[in-house]
């Protein structure tokens, strides 16, 4: 009987999830306040649904008003109404009021269910009164009431610029797309801080030469997440919390940050881990109270990847924006990755005085990382949608590109010659990163990838390069004054497409 009961709530949930605010507020909540006990009990899903709806898209109107509803069921005589009321009070922006409520109706439950779900309740609006409350809430409770305290008073800032002392053990992920890394291997070689001492698919790993910054991590451009590892891997939940509250990590932690050290667990490749990740910040609360795990805008992420037969643990600065990448300011459906943009970039051999054009522009992410090398003397985007140039010419201002040196324009790149003063012969340079056929269909995207072969062999001057993402599974030949120099796939969240330069004989 339970079991269909628990289905005939997820049913009604369903289709009452499915209502508009106004229908939810205005019909369905009075015909539930007017219903008899039994009928209310068995309409309990409405107060989920009341909760949800409210949170994405209801109106602000009304927020105090469902505050004072979901309050009054605090107090119903049924249990199960209680306890819905418990769960969909922090999503309608719950305050001090709400937090005293919970916390009264803690002290005089004597229920052991009640008072996990009042716990897990305040888990998400609780602050200085539940930590008053100390001894009647469990550990993790305290620990998300400590972090919501400090997420206000004391939010912690990652120190970019702070040293960092060389120690045993610890190393540098890079991560990346599968494919890159070749280009991450060359970045990171370049900088005298820091040497490879290894790689994996999608994976580079260093480690500093001496004192180092994060700032100098970031000077990485062609990577996609920068992580520090403590020494160690783990094989259960506990030698993972070993790790975290070394003092290698503790090292980490207490010396880049300003403020709390505030956390968010992810078991990468592994989904919602829910269970693991209360067990081990439990863990971790009771070794070091100071480092609180926060799912809420946490400046630390520990990622814990499988390596063999345990596990890696990398300690990542949750950045944002991330700073080499701070001028994307606009951004549009399928832009461009911006670590790949840069890889591009890097693969181009930008010259002295390079005119360089992206026929696809987009959020203009290849254009911005060419001129961010320095060496270029004009720049051309085109593109045939409007917003991509509006989003492109934000990001050029918000990059430092000077307007004398950029021109957008809206055109059919097979159109060049009308619409834009490129002649023919005159370019050194197209990087682009065009349509690949999967989030937005292209009718015959062959013919699109060889007209774009056919435009490069007569926009470049000898010796110009052409460096595009190819999304053909069997390239189409490319015009005959153009000769391939480079070819890698890479995984583009999914698929994979070939990262390839051809020159102009």
């Amino acid at each position: 009987m339970r079991k269909n009961d628990e289905n005939a709530d997820k049913e009604r949930y369903r289709n009452l999830r499915q209502l508009s605010w106004e229908r939810l507020w205005k019909h369905e909540v009075p015909r539930f306040n007017q219903g008899g006990p039994v009928e209310r009990a068995a309409n309990v899903a409405l107060i989920r649904a009341v909760g949800v709806v409210f949170h994405e898209g209801g109106n602000v109107e009304h927020k105090d008003d469902v505050r004072r509803w979901l309050r009054a069921l605090l107090n119903d005589p049924h249990e199960k109404i209680r306890r819905y009321a418990m769960a969909a009070l922090p999503k309608v922006g719950a305050g001090a009021e709400e937090e005293k409520d919970l916390l009264t109706l803690l002290q005089n439950t004597g229920n052991d269910r009640e008072k996990k779900y009042l716990s897990e309740a305040l888990d998400k609006i609780g602050g200085e009164q539940t930590l008053a409350a100390v001894e009647q809430i469990p550990s993790q409770t305290e620990q998300k009431a400590l972090a919501s305290v400090a997420r206000l008073q004391s939010p912690g800032i990652i120190q970019t610029e702070q040293s960092l002392q060389k120690m045993a053990g610890l190393k540098i992920y890079f991560r990346t797309r599968r494919g890159l890394e070749p280009f991450v291997i060359e970045e990171v070689e370049s900088n005298p801080k820091l040497t490879v001492t290894g790689q994996d698919r999608g994976l580079v790993v260093a480690e500093p030469t001496g004192p180092f910054t994060l700032n100098d991590l970031y000077n990485v451009r062609c990577s996609g997440t920068v992580a520090l590892a403590p020494a160690g891997e783990a094989a259960t939940l506990e030698e993972l919390a070993d790790i975290l509250t070394s003092p290698g990590a503790l090292q980490i932690l207490r010396s880049l940050t300003q403020g709390t050290v505030r956390y968010r667990i992810d078991f990468v490749s592994k989904g919602h881990q829910r269970g693991a990740v209360r067990e081990l910040a439990n863990m971790v609360f009771a070794r070091c109270p100071e480092i609180l795990n926060d799912a809420r805008e946490a400046i630390w992420a520990v990622d814990i990847h499988p390596v063999g037969r345990g596990h890696s643990l990398e300690l990542r600065p949750r950045l944002k924006p991330d700073p080499r990448f701070a001028y994307r300011r606009k951004d549009i459906p399928a832009a461009s990755h911006a670590p790949l943009a840069a890889c591009m970039a890097r693969l181009s051999n930008l010259r002295k005085g390079e005119t360089v054009w992206d026929p696809f522009c987009g959020a203009g992410t290849e254009l911005i990382e060419c001129s961010l090398q320095g060496r270029v003397k004009k720049l051309h985007g085109t593109d045939l949608h409007a917003e991509a140039l509006a989003a492109a010419e934000a990001n050029m201002a918000a990059a430092g590109v000077s307007p004398e040196i950029a021109d957008l324009l809206r055109c059919d790149f097979r159109d060049y010659h009308r619409h834009t003063n490129i002649k023919p012969g005159s370019l050194s340079l197209m990087i682009t990163n065009p349509p690949l056929g999967m989030r937005i269909p292209i009718p015959n995207l062959r013919e699109l990838i060889s007209d774009l072969f056919a435009v490069a062999a007569e926009a470049l001057q000898p010796g110009g390069r052409l460096v595009f993402i190819n999304p053909l599974r069997s390239p189409a030949l490319p015009h005959a004054g153009l000769k391939r120099e480079f070819h890698q796939m890479v995984d583009m969240s999914g698929f994979d497409c070939a990262l390839e330069k051809y020159v102009k004989l």
